[in-house]
């Protein structure tokens, strides 16, 4: 309850998620920008400051806040995120005293009243602040005061001087204070921009039929750096089980060739902290962990809970499974599909404690092999609990971990996921085709509550899922889709295989997201410079992307008209105006489209009626221009997409 003297109401503050339930989340360097309505009864003025501190610390840094709407009283403050911590901010607010006596005082002046009462009440204000503060200008502000005049003390008490010197000492004894302390995750800048490629080891070789080892799929790291990518991700690099092992297309039998889903992890050489012995050892793991730095990226893990029924766990702790009451351990299921090859740990067992603790071991051993991402397979199957702890603790020991939810799931699952902790998630956008659905579904992540909490990142296909526009829009597709992943999301990523523009799904087209022949069951040899390639406009986009800062952000993305319902245009640009891009792009594979694009010219500080140099980027191209509209041709096989910066003439 407020106390009775806390007059000034402090509400509204953002951003506050889940009523302080969850935190934020930023990046290094960014400024946290708060927002409240502060007000009390009656005309007095008030002052308030945002109080804020690296989480842990005792002491509070102040930072003032400003009316930025007095009408609606609504108060502003920022402080800058140095480090990549947890911080922690509330509110403070109270009358100020003095300000609203000069308020007062200096409406009665200009209207030619008395006021020799009023500048004793000012003066008394005064020598209580003097005595409080034992500020010796004060006293000497009163020495002054007493021996002036009436025009001169009123100079003196209305003077920057006197402002000041009040100001520095204000009366906080009966200032209201927001009573919740909320929380702001600081990641570092890898957390908001980044380009992932998702690989295989296995299928890094040149020999059909065989495992590659880790120095061959190190062999394609010059590659995919050339590509532009930052992130190299890999699925399980763990033993795989032989007990129900799947073979080619996920076939219920397998032959002695056949090597199994990486996903079905453990056998009797090891479980979670083991390395497939085809790929080789640990220290070889370490060694491409070092050379993927060496080529300016970073590895991203797998981390897949599930263990085949084979790993080494089930013998040594049955008390984190459950078995059927034949005996017989339960094998995965999600109904009509069956996982016969992977049994799951049981969370809620009586053991829960020990598991728990082992898993987030899991995750510091890989952190010890130099390991700071982690691709979580299926978070949204696994108590939400869990991760909320497993994350934080996680953190405590490196913040500067990055955990991707690979959770394709109801929406407030996947919300909630990216609340209690997890730093990126995949998304909807895999099947976010049209113009309007695009727009919306971009629009609630950059601009609705999401951009507090959940930061997408747009894989344009993955090892199991392909899209139907890719199955069918042939190699314009994988381009236009490519362009806008990396553009509408800050962070997306790939598939090995796409800039090879491999479509072939298993089943029916149209009617299954797999691929035909899915190196998921089999060892795969690919001629990675195969005619048809787009291995250079895939290396364009990001290199567009690392030349333009606007690129680097989210919540800037602002949708523009095009006059054809098949043409998407939008923009980013960058908070003090130094670097701005336009994106337009054909979302028919099919068929050229001609579009009227409404320029938004402000953005690049260029008037009405000015020239300027309209730069397709893309195409390597530039024209002259004048005004906001300008028609553009995009013709799948030639420019199904293109990124423009305009400049003046």
């Amino acid at each position: 309850m407020q106390r009775a003297h806390e007059t000034v109401v402090v509400e509204g503050v953002s951003p506050e998620l889940d009523c302080g339930r969850y935190p934020v989340k930023r990046e290094v360097g960014d400024e946290l920008s708060v927002r409240a309505d502060i007000f009390k009864e009656g005309h007095d003025l008030l002052s308030a400051v945002l109080l804020h501190r690296k989480k842990g610390s005792g002491q509070w840094s102040e930072t003032p806040m400003e009316r930025v709407n007095a009408g609606l009283d609504l108060w502003g403050g920022g402080f800058l995120l140095t480090e990549n911590t947890r911080y922690e901010y509330t509110i403070e607010a109270w009358t100020d005293h003095f300000e609203t006596w000069r308020s007062e005082v200096g409406k009665k002046v200009d209207d030619g009243q008395d006021v020799d009462l009023d500048l004793r009440e000012g003066r008394q204000l005064v020598e209580e602040t003097a005595g409080r503060s034992g500020d010796g200008r004060l006293a000497k502000l009163l020495d002054r005061f007493d021996a002036a005049s009436y025009g001169e003390r009123l100079d003196l008490v209305f003077s920057e001087e006197a402002r000041k010197l009040m100001a520095r000492h204000p009366d906080r004894s009966r200032a209201t204070r927001y009573p919740k302390v909320l929380e702001v995750v600081v990641d570092r800048v890898r957390a908001r921009y980044g380009a992932w490629y998702e690989m295989f080891p296995r299928s890094g070789g040149t020999e059909p039929g065989r495992s590659a080892t880790f120095r061959e799929a190190g062999e394609r790291l010059p590659d995919i750096s050339r590509m532009g990518f930052d992130v190299v991700y890999l699925p399980p690099i763990h033993p795989i089980g032989g007990t129900h092992r799947k073979g080619r297309n996920n076939a219920l039998t397998a032959v002695p060739e056949d090597p199994g889903s990486p996903y079905a992890i453990g056998s009797e050489e090891g479980g979670h902290r083991a390395v497939h012995p085809e790929l080789g050892t640990l220290q070889d793991f370490q060694r491409f962990v070092e050379a993927t730095r060496d080529h300016g990226m970073e590895v991203a893990l797998d981390f897949a809970i599930q263990c085949s029924p084979d790993h080494p766990y089930i013998r040594e702790h049955p008390e984190w499974f459950r078995f059927r009451p034949d005996g017989s351990i339960k094998y995965a299921e999600n109904p009509p599909k069956k996982y016969q090859d992977i049994v799951n740990v049981d969370f809620h067992c009586e053991a829960w404690e020990s598991l728990w603790r082992e898993l987030r071991d899991v995750l510091l051993f890989w952190l010890d092999q130099g390991v700071k991402v982690f691709r979580v397979d299926n978070p949204h199957t696994k108590p939400l609990p869990f991760w909320e702890w497993a994350i934080r603790e996680v953190q405590s020991r490196d913040p500067e971990i990055i955990f991707l939810a690979e959770a394709f799931t109801r929406p407030r699952v996947l919300e909630g996921l990216a609340k209690l902790g997890f730093t990126q998630s995949y998304t909807y956008f895999t099947w976010r085709n049209e113009k309007r659905e695009l727009t919306e579904y971009l629009t609630e992540l950059t601009q609705g509550p999401p951009k507090e909490y959940l930061r997408p990142n747009f894989f344009a296909n993955t090892h199991d899922i392909l899209p139907d526009i890719l199955q069918f829009g042939g190699r314009p597709a994988f381009q236009t889709r490519l362009v806008l992943a990396a553009t509408l999301s800050s962070t997306y990523g790939i598939y090995s295989g796409y800039e090879l523009a491999e479509n072939t799904p298993r089943g029916e087209p149209g009617t299954t997201v797999y691929y035909q022949d899915s190196e998921v069951y089999e060892h795969k040899v690919r001629d990675w410079d195969a005619p048809g390639n787009i291995k250079d406009y895939v290396a364009r986009v990001n290199e567009l992307r690392r030349d333009n800062p606007a690129l680097h952000e989210l919540t800037n993305l602002r949708f523009y008209n095009a006059s054809d319902d098949n043409i998407l245009f939008y923009g980013k640009a960058t908070t003090d105006g130094s670097n701005a891009v336009l994106v337009g792009v054909n979302l028919d594979p099919h068929g050229a489209h001609e579009a009227e694009l409404d320029l938004p010219l402000e953005i690049f500080s260029i008037g009405e009626d000015e020239e300027y140099v309209i730069e397709a980027l893309l195409a390597g191209a530039e024209a002259p221009g004048r005004g906001r509209r300008r028609r553009w041709l995009f013709v799948p096989e030639e420019n199904p997409a293109e990124v423009f910066r305009l400049r003046e003439a």
